[in-house]
């Protein structure tokens, strides 16, 4: 089906543009939106306005695309996939929705794919099935995502990693400043220095309960054999305090109040992050062997956790205008 003048005329009508080689079965395309040639869009999908769906584009019935959506030349868009509003996806970037496929046998249920408000997908980058993008987040140019990706941060490689944020790089800077004790802008995080003690003998570090650490803590875990640029952390706590030091190696702390995000270096014992609740923290080893210790102020409760990030930006909207 080619799609004739009247098909261009109540096109249209409804407010979009549809080339007349495009195949467009939904009737849910927001106004201002623009599909070309040769694409095909199932009668189960919604795409907002003013999105922009080019050449050979498939988009198949499970799918919901937010407004002024760019989706270059060679995407499909499977059963399961979102995109919410201002997202680009670069050309021939592949989704997937089956974590194991087999010919003529189907998941029940396929996962959920989200790429967040704002984020960026790189020509030929790979996204597997059930995976978040954060908002704002970049995905280089052959990527393949195999973990959620943190709002914010730029990621390359295969797998994907965490390699700098957005704002270094527009910067032109891949290096995360040194942290000075209390400067940080981001509600909820203090910079804490620790007592460190060298001699002949070699190093030795320590810290006591109200002269160094903010909280008397009741756990304490280790993150070790990381590799370099793996996403550890990715959530917030709804009343857990943490304390968080690298005692070798370094490391990146990424904190986030749901209003401003900042981008801490570890890298000596003698520095610690205390992070209260309601900031959503993601830790990246920058460095082979890196070790980090957490001193939390209770005991492990799953409840506890915020894993969602759209919740967690309402809860801390919440605590904000109190």
């Amino acid at each position: 089906m080619s799609g004739g003048p009247a098909q261009q005329e109540l096109d249209q009508a409804a407010g979009y543009f549809r080339h007349p080689q495009a195949l467009v079965e939904s009737d849910r395309v927001g106004g201002g939106t623009r599909i070309w040639a040769f694409a095909h869009v199932l009668p189960g999908a919604v795409i907002g306005r003013d999105c922009n769906i080019c050449d050979h584009v498939f988009i198949e019935n499970d799918v919901v695309v937010g407004d002024r959506v760019t989706v270059k030349c060679g995407v499909q868009l499977w059963d399961g996939v979102t995109l919410e509003d201002d997202v680009f996806v670069g050309p021939n970037a592949t989704f997937t929705n089956d974590r194991f496929p087999r010919s003529k046998q189907y998941p029940e249920r396929f996962p959920r794919t989200v790429i967040r408000a704002g984020a960026s997908i790189g020509a030929n980058a790979t996204i597997l099935p059930g995976i978040e993008i954060g908002q704002g987040a970049m995905v280089g140019a052959g990527a393949v995502v195999t973990r959620n990706v943190p709002p914010g941060v730029v990621v390359t490689g295969s797998p994907a990693r965490i390699r700098r944020t957005v704002a270094e790089a527009r910067e032109g800077s891949a290096v995360a400043r040194a942290p000075v004790a209390g400067a940080v802008s981001v509600r909820g995080v203090a910079l804490h220095h620790i007592p460190v003690i060298t001699d002949d003998r070699g190093s030795l570090s320590f810290a006591q309960v109200e002269n160094h650490l903010p909280f008397p803590p009741r756990r304490y875990f280790l993150l070790f054999d990381v590799p370099v640029g793996a996403i550890r952390g990715a959530h917030a706590h709804r009343s857990l305090h943490q304390f968080v030091v690298s005692v070798h190696g370094t490391c990146r702390v990424i904190v986030d109040d749901g209003t401003r995000r900042e981008e801490l270096t570890l890298g000596s014992p003698g520095t610690g992050v205390h992070i209260r609740p309601l900031v959503w923290t993601t830790v990246v080893p920058t460095s082979e062997g890196t070790a980090v210790m957490v001193l939390a102020s209770d005991v492990f409760d799953d409840a506890d956790y915020i894993r969602d990030y759209d919740e967690f930006l309402a809860l801390a909207r919440e605590q904000g205008g109190q």
